[in-house]
């Protein structure tokens, strides 16, 4: 009698190891990891549903950026191209593919993630100005998945990553491993994401920095005869105050950032809606919590901010997205992405 395989359980307890290592190696509080860009969402249909997903499965080579458990043999072929318009000048564009190898029944990934923070004006330790530099940020992934029966998905990603300030530069490599569950007669999905598992191989100065690891958990679940599904998401699960503390901010403006234990542990929770106005044409509305409190500045009010809105219009070949997300109040981003399908689905 063959053995019974329990690879699903052997897989979920290597990644709660994994984080469990990079938790004891990288105790890090909010705002002060490197290559913090990491933490942006590359994807429209990711900017739409909060920023924050690892359990909602699209055609969207995107979304299998963040999460290589999502990545599926019906994406062969396809290439996405995402821009997004940031604050001051910075610009941020994705590129990123997939395919699928049937002999070794496995399916691959790259993305591209580059953003441009514009020029800036450089000067010396006094302030006279000496000449003007771009500030740049990179990160080159290669990601591998496969599926264990019908439901259970799993994923790995390598990634290098690359900063340059001026005079100034680091890179580093980082791992991302993903496993996703998804029952498609129930309309359900789960997923499990430890990401930013890694170091730096050279760094800004002497004093090497923690990376932004990240640690999340998921579920989506579509309404049975209903065009809305909806998804949780908890984020940042190593640790449990996980808001952003400017000291200096706060000394200058006596703003006391004094978050209650509800505020603590709901800064942990991403909520998305999707609603399904026809087969191919999807709204999604997401909120992240954490956002707007760490964006909340006094008593001056939040307006939008941790609010997000998109779309995704699917056609024969192409899929066109589009993504608003708010970070100020008043003030919010704007971000496109299309998505081409070069080979037929197998």
């Amino acid at each position: 009698m063959r053995p019974r395989r329990s690879f699903p359980k052997q897989l979920l307890l290597l990644a709660l190891s994994a984080a469990s290592a990079s938790f004891a190696g990288a105790q890090t509080v909010g705002g002060s990891a490197v290559y913090n860009f990491l933490h942006l969402p590359a994807s429209p249909a990711l900017s739409a549903a909060g920023g924050v997903n690892v359990s909602y499965a699209a055609p969207d080579a995107g979304l299998a950026a963040n999460n290589p458990a999502l990545l599926r043999p019906a994406l062969h072929g396809q290439l996405g191209l995402n821009f997004n318009a940031f604050f001051a000048g910075t610009r941020a564009y994705q590129l990123a593919g997939a395919f699928h190898v049937a002999k070794w029944n496995t399916t691959f990934g790259s993305s591209l993630f580059y953003i441009d923070h514009g020029s800036l004006a450089q000067t010396d330790a006094t302030g006279y100005e000496t000449g003007s530099f771009r500030p740049r940020d990179m990160s080159f992934q290669l990601s591998a998945a496969r599926s264990y029966g019908k439901r259970w998905h799993y994923g790995l990603t390598a990634k290098v990553i690359r900063s340059s300030y001026g005079s100034y530069g680091s890179t580093g490599l980082a791992f991302d491993l993903g496993l996703h569950y998804q029952d498609t007669a129930r309309h359900f999905s789960a997923g499990l994401l430890a990401k930013n598992m890694g170091g730096q191989l050279s760094r800004f100065g002497s004093q090497g920095e923690d990376l932004p690891f990240d640690l999340q958990v998921g579920i989506t679940q579509r309404l049975a005869k209903s065009p809305f599904g909806f998804s949780l998401t908890l984020q940042q699960l190593h640790r449990f105050h996980i808001g952003y503390n400017d000291t200096t901010f706060n000394n200058e403006t006596g703003f006391t950032n004094k978050s209650s234990f509800a505020t603590k542990l709901f800064n942990h929770v991403v909520l998305g809606t999707h609603v399904f106005l026809s087969r191919n044409l999807e709204a999604t509305i997401g909120y992240n919590f954490l956002r707007r409190s760490d964006l909340n500045v006094g008593s001056t009010g939040n307006g939008l901010n941790g609010f997000s809105a998109g779309f995704t219009a699917r056609f024969s070949r192409l899929q066109v997205q589009y993504a608003r997300a708010y970070y100020q109040r008043g003030r919010a981003y704007n971000q496109f992405g299309i998505q081409l399908a070069l080979q037929r689905k197998i």
